[in-house]
Formats: C-alpha cells, structure tokens, sequence
C-alpha cells in the first residue's frame, strides 16, 4: 500500500507535495519522493525513510517547478531495496515521472512485453517500473503530445495492465495524467483549488491530503476513467476502459485509511462506526448474557468501532493501551522476530484499567496473530480476569494481491483454521469475528446498499481473476524466508 498525489498548481509545488505526503505517511513509511516540471527539466528527489527524513530544506530548493508528484511507499514483495524508491522516470518520450499505488498481477508478462517487444529494460522488481514503460510505450505510439494523447495513451495500459492500481504520472510539457483501475480497486480522488492567480487541481490517494491542502474535493476518480491536467490548469477527463465491475478494497475501510477521509462517497469513520454496531449486535445474539465489562480497542484503528460496541452492550468503552508512535505497522514488518519486538515497543497497557475486569479487546482485524497473541498476554499480565477478542473484521484468510502486502497463506493465521483453533492460539478466552456480509453492508451504508467491495482477502474470490501459478510465485516472494534471503 502506498501513498500518490500530484499537483497542477500556479506557483511552486514541492512544499504541498511535501505536507499532503505527511498525512499520506500512513500508507508507507518505508521511502518517499518527489519530481518536479520546471521548464524542460524534470527534477526528483527520493530515498527511504519517511518524509521529513528523506528531504531537506536545500532539496526542496531544488525541486522548482508549479507541476509535480509524490509517493511514500512500504515495501511490497520484492521491492525493498533503495532503487526501488519512487517516482520512477524515462526520458523517452518526452519525459516522464510515475508514482503507483497498487499491484500489478500480470507483472511477469508485461515485463517480458515491455522488453521483447516495446524495446524497454527495466532496471528494479517494481511493477511500478513496468507500469510506467507501459505507459511510456503507449504515449510514444501517439502523434503528437496532448489531452487526448494521453488519454490514448491510459487506454492502451488499462488494455494491458491487470491488478489493482492507481497512478500519478508527469509528463513534461503537458503536465499531469492520472488513472485509476477499471474495478476501481485502489483509491483516487480529484480536488481544486480556487487562487487569486487561478485555478489549481490535485489526485491524492485519499481526501485527507486534499482537505490539508485546502483542495475542495470535487470526487473520486471513476474505475477506468484517465485524468490530464495540463501545465496551464485544464481539467481533461473520460472513461478509458471497458466498464468492469466496480470492486474497491474493503481494507481501505477496515484499517488502511485514516478516518477523517472519504472514498468513493463513503465516510472511512462512520464506516468503521457502522463495523461496531454490527459487531456489537452479534456479540448479543452469541451471548446475550455475556460478562463483560470493560471494551478496550487496540490502538488506533479500532477506536471507532469499540466505542459503538461498548455502546450496543451497554458497558464502559475505555483506553486501556498507550501507543508509541514512532513504531511502524507491524503485519507489514519484515520477519517474525522484528515484528514480536515491536509489538512490545509498540503497545503499554494501563493496568488500572483492566485489573480484575473481564474486558473484551477489539481490533480492526487479525492477519499474521503476532499482534494478537502479544496483546492478550499483555492484558493478563496487567491482571485482567479474562480476555475476550473482537475483530470488527472477518477471518483473513488469502493473500491481498492487489497492493496490501499481507503474507503468504501459510502465515496467516486464520488460514486452514477454525475460529476456535485460532482462538486456542491467541490464547484469548473467547474470539468473534465480524461477519463479511454485515462487513460490507456496514461499509456501504445506507447510501449504497448492496455496493460489491474487493473482500479477496476474507472470501478468496478476486475480482479481475487469477491464474493459479501465480500463488505459488505470490508464496515464493512473500514468505519471511524469501524475504531473509533476499536480505542475506
């Protein structure tokens, strides 16, 4: 998962760059960069780390220029080294800089295209890398560089690009393309801005970096559709892919996104409320005359929906964890022995909170279990009666394939494995798990009953299909041992 924006603006743009990637942070702490237009040249900066580390002031000196794109990144399978830090630039055509949010899942096959027969090398394991020659290839098979051109262009990469995708790119002298999957699977959302020198556009991952940006969000970019903002501030727009059916990622809901955003017309915060009224109704009929005293949400993406549990039960909703902030995600964590360790830098609890009590602990979902395992022992310690565990999410039990780099099968926890197995593991005295229909009639709302989500990773049903080799390879390239070995 990572985290895009690009802005056509009426004066320098590296400074907002700058700050709508900080509340983008939370999509990728792993690298960050910017590339700039200025004139007929095309300046990038990058590395790993997060924002404030990767860029100084006399970097952002440097990137001049009222047309650019950002991107911070976690590491995906495969691409974890230094090179593989975006925007990722060609200088044929014309010149351009791509960010990508996402997974390609014919990466394989396109890379051989794109060498064999679009006569492009690819330097990294990025299917961002691959995605941007493909664009390249097709900009380059047009006339002339313009509006339609490029979205000619976006036509060609959604006939051949497969996954879950959002892009940013910058073109040098036209300005700003963007596109957005035609199952609308990763989030993409257009805003503006009115100035006294005029008007200026952004695409952002999510709404938040408009809102600190002081973009009006105009709406969410369509599933398929291509979006040019040229260098002098025209909005050009159209569907460049066959209709699909429209499948964006739960997950955004469940625990990606920061709740102050909207995506695709839906608020992330009443979702995750609507998750806890939901959940707490089914905790009733299980156990109507359960025991519990005290909900307490792991930090920070539970909160929502453990305060509408705590009020559907009728008990105290209390802040039982003190969160340092300066330890990453931990399902998204390298190997088994550096998650274990930053789950206890990560988590304290407040004895006061759960001595003597019988407390239902909810989290937004259970992945690997490494978390979960830590934190109920952490609430015994901290003298608790009994623990009972609530995922405001149903079982994970497949990959996410489209740009969440959640583990390979075998490393998660809920694969093979009925609830109560894996409530023995946890060593929870009881575990429930949200339900996926009541999952995604919560996400949807009132306002689109019905809506179809991407829930591959509960169900195992993927929306753009998948060949079954590609697991194995999936396996292969995510496993904490692919991964030390690609370290070693």
């Amino acid at each position: 998962m990572c985290g895009i924006i690009g802005i056509v603006g009426q004066s320098d743009v590296a400074a907002a760059l700058y700050d709508g990637l900080t509340v983008l942070q939370h999509r990728g702490q792993d690298a960050a960069g910017i590339a700039t237009a200025h004139g007929t040249r095309l300046r990038v900066d990058k590395g790993n780390g997060l924002v404030r580390d990767v860029f100084s002031a006399d970097s952002m000196q440097v990137l001049k220029g009222r047309v650019g794109i950002a991107h911070c990144r976690y590491p995906t399978a495969g691409s974890e080294g230094s090179d593989e830090a975006q925007p990722f630039y060609v200088n044929s055509p014309y010149g351009i800089a791509l960010a990508h949010n996402g997974n390609l899942t014919n990466t394989d096959a396109l890379r051989r295209e794109v060498f064999e027969t679009d006569r492009r090398n690819i330097n990294t394991e990025s299917d961002s890398e691959v995605l941007l020659n493909v664009f390249a290839h097709e900009l380059a098979m047009q006339d002339e560089l313009g509006p339609e051109a490029a979205l000619r262009a976006v036509d060609g990469v959604h006939r051949r690009a497969t996954g879950g995708y959002a892009a940013v790119s910058l073109v040098l002298g036209l300005g700003v393309v963007a596109f957005r999957d035609p199952h609308g699977i990763r989030p993409l959302v257009l805003g503006r801005r009115v100035t006294a020198d005029g008007e200026e556009y952004a695409v952002a991952s999510e709404s938040v970096a408009l809102d600190i940006l002081g973009f009006e969000r105009l709406r969410d970019v369509e599933p398929g559709e291509g979006v040019v903002i040229t260098d002098d501030g025209q909005l050009h727009h159209r569907a460049c892919a066959e209709p699909a059916a429209f499948a964006p990622c739960i997950f955004e809901h469940v625990y990606f996104a920061r709740p102050d955003s909207m995506m695709d017309n839906i608020s992330v915060h009443k979702a995750r409320m609507r998750m806890g009224v939901t959940l707490g109704e089914k905790i009733l009929r299980l156990r109507p005359d359960h025991d519990i005293d005290t909900v307490i949400p792991i930090p920070d993406t539970s909160r929502d929906a453990a305060l509408e549990i705590a009020n559907v039960l009728g008990v105290k909703y209390r802040e039982g964890f003190m969160k340092n902030r300066y330890v990453g995600r931990t399902f998204i964590m390298p190997g088994q022995g550096e998650r274990v360790k930053s789950v206890k830098r990560k988590l304290n609890p407040i004895p006061l909170e759960f001595r003597r009590r019988v407390v239902l602990l909810v989290d937004d979902s259970i992945v690997r279990g490494t978390t979960s395992q830590q934190i109920v022992q952490m609430a015994r310690d901290a003298g608790a009666r009994k623990v009972y565990l609530a995922s405001a999410a149903p079982p994970v039990r497949y990959p996410n394939i489209y740009g969440i780099d959640m583990p390979s099968r075998q490393e998660l926890i809920a694969h093979g494995r009925t609830e109560e197995q894996i409530q023995e593991l946890l060593g929870c005295d009881w575990l429930v798990y949200q339900d996926l229909e009541d999952l995604e009639a919560a996400v949807a709302g009132p306002k689109f009953p019905g809506r179809r989500f991407d829930s591959s990773c509960f169900s195992g049903e993927y929306v753009t299909g998948v060949e079954p080799e590609y697991f194995e390879r999936l396996e292969q390239a995510r496993s904490d041992s692919a991964r030390h070995q690609r370290r070693a």
